[in-house]
């Protein structure tokens, strides 16, 4: 399987918002939660999802939380990186318009 897979994303989010989501994302509750992020271990494989610093960004009057979200997957095929992305991508979505 390799090396691990590194995802670096910039989304519009608070920690808060984050840990209020992430079970669905991740399809399970049986995670490990520290202040910073989760590490979700099944069998031999590893999710590690890092929190980087709360920031906001100011557009006019509007102001979103911005924070810097690392998934790193050890032991994943390279389709289970695909959907795994995926779901989580479709959790985290937001309407708007």
């Amino acid at each position: 399987m390799g090396a691990p897979v590194i995802i670096a994303k910039e989304m519009g989010l608070s920690h808060r918002d984050f840990f209020r989501t992430v079970a669905s994302a991740l399809g399970t509750e049986e995670f490990e939660s520290t202040n910073t992020g989760v590490r979700l271990t099944t069998d031999e494989r590893v999710l590690e999802i890092n929190l980087g610093p709360e920031r906001e960004r100011r557009i006019a009057l509007m102001v979103v939380p911005i924070t810097q979200v690392t998934l790193r997957f050890t032991n994943y095929t390279e389709a289970d990186v695909q959907t795994a992305v995926k779901r989580f991508d479709m959790r985290f979505k937001r309407g708007g318009g």
